[in-house]
């Protein structure tokens, strides 16, 4: 039988309002009983908002690792609308925060789920001071369109990058993201097996949602680790 996903205690979370050009966003901070070793900013999918799952557990996991994790919805979600903002607002609202949660002297690392994390690249592709991304399921196409790749951007990224994604995200195959991740100078891939670009499994998989979030997070310290952006 599968065990139900569930989301841990969240007694360490502190609700922030950021400054962004027009007017500010609802940001949720995660961080460790004790000084962070390190900050991870990160952003959903298009359909989703400050409360993204993924975020959230993501914000306890690396709060329990003795980092500061800042999760946070874009404009359009702050208003209620159901349309992502155009690309520049998107892409100003990821500068706004990575200098809003910027600590002198800790690490950061930014990046998010889909559309947050492909946004979070561009910024740090056009030289904002980041020390490393983190792009989980990376909408590299459009499902049914590999003509039209995100990938122009990517040989500019100067930091270390992970890409995670699922082996049946239809938004980019293992050997797509693989080819995508060669492009950056310092990339590491790592495959959720059986999960699609929800993190979603087949019941057959005898997985849970929330074992596949753990991979990932798990999958983001070991890349951490092995790049030493985090010591």
């Amino acid at each position: 039988m599968r065990a139900p996903d569930r989301m841990p205690d969240r007694m360490n979370e502190k609700t922030l309002s950021i400054a962004v050009p027009g007017g500010a966003i609802t940001a949720i901070r995660t961080g460790p009983d004790s000084q962070p070793r390190a900050v991870f900013a990160y952003a959903p999918g298009a359909g989703s908002n400050v409360n993204d799952p993924f975020g959230g557990f993501a914000g306890q996991r690396l709060a329990d690792k003795g980092m500061s994790a800042v999760r946070f919805q874009f404009p359009y979600m702050e208003a209620g609308e159901k349309g992502p903002d155009r690309g520049n607002v998107l892409e100003d609202t990821w500068k706004a925060v990575i200098e809003a949660v910027r600590v002198p002297g800790l690490p950061l690392i930014v990046g998010g789920r889909s559309m947050g994390g492909r946004i979070a690249s561009h910024v740090a592709a056009q030289g904002i001071a980041v020390d490393a991304l983190a792009l989980f399921a990376y909408p590299l196409h459009q499902p049914g369109r590999p003509e039209r790749m995100r990938d122009s951007h990517l040989p500019s990224i100067p930091v270390p990058t992970l890409f995670c994604s699922g082996t049946r995200d239809a938004f980019a195959s293992p050997d797509e993201l693989r080819a995508a991740a060669s492009k950056v100078r310092s990339s590491t891939v790592h495959l959720l097996e059986g999960a699609d670009h929800g993190f979603a499994v087949l019941k057959s998989s005898a997985r849970t949602r929330e074992e596949i979030w753990a991979e990932a997070v798990e999958a983001l310290l070991a890349f951490v680790s092995a790049t030493a952006v985090v010591r």
